[in-house]
């Protein structure tokens, strides 16, 4: 059992967020409310028995502009809509693109300290970013992303450098820009050459069968897809070309406040079963747990665990 990526934020930090931004709170006060929140969920997860933990990313607001932020060549854009009612600042690449200094490795380090666990490094893929961002720099959307790759490489070494063993490279942007997986797979291959860890990548709510088989081209170990939010309709690709890597198994609808039940999660992961064996298969929750209530995110995590249980006993 593992989680995608994101989890949501506490009340208390979503005010002293607000605060920070408004000038009302240092930024000192507001990183160790972000490290009491992230310890908080480490130990949610630790007492739930999750194998591979996420920090849950207490510190960060949108998965580009976060990334974006820390890089040298980008500018803060306008807002834009990402989905529903939620906006971000599309990032603007003005200059060439490059990673000062580490970025996500002390945020991992303390997660990591607080567990006997391994947890995840979490960054955003190469591909992902740049389609998220204005290009007003790079001639061509391929030299954008290869060096918005070279950029994020230097983090994943840096994490497997301080002994990270799962390192996750998000690429949810694939998802709607089939035509363009051939570059999002340079890209992913870019940061992932090389590692010694277990590299993951996540994609999500997008019309995958048109890319798949092609989607086992993308150069990493697991590949995280929602299947809970589709009532599990990829497996029946799978039945006619076999997933051939490790499947990180989306069990529960993280964009609905419903709580599933246990044997409903079961009988999706019996679903799974009949094609992948259990050693291949990585359960976690659709990607959005973050969109939920902290109360709703747990309840939904404590299904997936019993569920687990359960399907575990019939082994």
């Amino acid at each position: 059992m593992t989680q995608v990526g994101s989890l949501p934020k506490p009340g208390y930090i979503l005010e002293a967020r607000a605060k920070a931004h408004r000038g009302e709170l240092p930024a000192a006060e507001l990183e160790e409310l972000e490290r009491r929140a992230t310890r908080e969920w480490i130990e949610f997860q630790d007492e739930l028995g999750v194998d591979i933990l996420v920090d849950g990313e207490m510190y960060r607001g949108d998965m580009v502009a976060y990334f974006a932020e820390h890089l040298t060549g980008f500018e803060e854009g306008g807002l834009v809509r990402a989905y529903g009612n939620r906006y971000y600042r599309k990032p603007i690449a003005t200059g060439p693109v490059a990673r000062p200094a580490p970025i996500t490795v002390d945020w991992w380090r303390y997660a990591q300290s607080l567990t006997q666990r391994p947890v995840k490094g979490m960054l955003t893929g190469p591909y992902t970013i740049c389609d998220w961002s204005f290009n007003e720099h790079y001639p061509s959307r391929e030299e954008f992303v290869l060096a918005v790759a070279e950029a994020i490489a230097e983090e994943a070494r840096a994490l497997a450098s301080a002994g990270c063993r799962y390192i996750q490279i998000d690429e949810p942007a694939v998802s709607t820009r089939m035509d363009e997986l051939d570059l999002a797979i340079r890209g992913l291959a870019v940061v992932t050459e090389g590692l010694e860890a277990t590299t993951l990548t996540h994609i999500c709510y997008g019309d995958f069968s048109r890319a798949y088989p092609k989607l086992l081209e993308l150069p990493v170990d697991v590949i995280d897809l929602e299947l809970a939010n589709s009532n599990y309709d990829l497996l029946d690709d799978f039945r006619r070309h076999p997933f051939t890597k490790v499947l990180g198994l989306g069990v529960v609808d993280s964009h609905s406040a419903r709580i599933e039940s246990v044997e409903e999660v079961a009988a999706g992961i019996r679903r799974a079963l009949e094609l992948i064996p259990a050693s291949s298969i990585q359960v976690d929750p659709d990607c959005g747990l973050k969109t939920r209530t902290v109360e709703e995110a747990k309840a939904k995590l404590r299904v997936i665990r019993q569920a687990i249980d359960v399907v575990r006993s019939e082994l």
